[in-house]
């Protein structure tokens, strides 16, 4: 499951980045939803749930209350990601 994660993660950063240009340039803000169990281990934003209440603090690949922002729409499109912390 981890390199599934991963291998997602990997994609959605190669053809999102040029999207988040895109909207910046354009003055757009983009919108946003968090995704819980696809950060990598000390890739999670800031406030996630549990012993994780900063960004960069999970301890392991896709913790379950670990999240991440993506933008809307891609959660659950990721192998592992929800829109609601997992228990």
């Amino acid at each position: 499951m981890k390199v599934q994660t991963l291998a997602a993660l990997t994609l959605f950063a190669a053809f999102a980045a040029p999207a988040f240009a895109e909207d910046a340039a354009s003055g757009e803000a983009a919108k946003t939803e968090k995704c819980y169990g696809v950060a990598a281990a000390g890739k999670n934003d800031c406030a996630s749930e549990g012993n994780n209440s900063c960004a960069g603090t999970s301890a392991k690949d896709s913790e379950a209350k670990a999240w991440m922002l993506v933008p809307a729409g891609l959660c659950e499109k990721i192998a592992g990601g929800s829109l609601e912390p997992k228990a």
